[in-house]
């Protein structure tokens, strides 16, 4: 297998190839996602919620992306990396956005940046684009951005606002974005946009029409306890399954069960008795 490129992931929406997508956030999960084939791994800010524990996304810093993005570089042979651009890292002031892209390409060995739409996004990808990083915008529901957008729901149900979307989607193409992520849209609005788009679509809550589809691993492996989206499918329920095995450790502990002789190193008696011997 070969290392993924962008003209490959172009390619592969024109010749009508899925695209796959998901999240890592440390080396050995990433290495199993790389190790998989999946095309793009992401370094997702959603690493706030599902591996810091902080209630929102935007809370997260560039020092905490790049220490776990790094992680994840260490692990990758052939899938592309992409890391989050945190709320942080280019929403509170636009010039930093540049400086702050760059880190993740030199510092953190990533293959490209991703952005999600805010009133200045347009600045934010033209500036990085232009300078020759790749750049994934996101648009849709963003959930750095959710309270200025009626919350964590769909978006573009209506005419006007999926009208607002299509043109997003074609503005960040010709400033230079390499593929776009759809959250939460509506399915046949996804469709629209693809159609419409040189660049491949990644859709998460979008629908079957999109170039590709991505997902938060630690949902996908049911990992995480709690509310879980519509566009959600939970392939394997880990989170019982890790909890089942602590259960038996902590009971064979306390019922001394183990550590068995199988599990022990032993020495030799006469090596014993010369300690015992003084």
């Amino acid at each position: 297998m070969s290392k993924l490129s962008i003209e490959l992931l172009i390619q592969k929406k024109l010749n009508s190839i899925p695209i796959t997508m998901l999240t890592a956030y440390s080396y050995p999960l990433a290495s199993i996602i790389d190790s998989a084939g999946v095309d793009i791994v992401l370094v997702g800010d959603s690493l706030a919620n599902v591996v810091l524990g902080l209630k929102s996304t935007t809370s997260i810093t560039m020092d905490q992306m790049l220490y776990h993005t790094k992680a994840v570089r260490r692990a990758i042979e052939n899938s592309l990396l992409i890391a989050d651009m945190p709320f942080k890292g280019y929403q509170i002031n636009v010039n930093d956005s540049l400086n702050n892209a760059k880190r993740f390409i030199d510092e953190a060995g990533c293959d490209g940046v991703k952005v999600e739409w805010f009133n200045k996004c347009p600045d934010v990808v033209k500036k990085i684009a232009s300078k020759g990083i790749n750049v994934m915008a996101h648009i849709g529901l963003t959930p750095q951005t959710a309270d200025q957008i009626g919350g964590f729901k769909v978006q573009g149900r209506d005419a006007n606002s999926a009208k607002h979307l299509i043109e997003q989607a074609l503005l960040l193409e010709d400033l230079g974005a390499f593929s776009i992520v759809l959250e939460c849209v509506p399915d046949k609005l996804a469709k629209i946009i693809t159609e419409k788009l040189k660049i491949p679509t990644i859709g998460i809550g979008a629908g079957a029409n999109c170039d590709g589809q991505v997902l938060v691993t630690h949902d996908l492996l049911g990992l995480v306890k709690g509310f879980r989206p519509k566009f959600v499918k939970e392939y394997v329920n880990l989170h019982d399954q890790i909890k089942t095995a602590i259960d038996h450790f902590k009971e064979d502990v306390e019922k001394k069960q183990f550590p068995t002789k199988d599990f022990s190193y032993t020495m030799d008696e006469d090596e014993i008795k010369k300690i015992e011997l003084g």
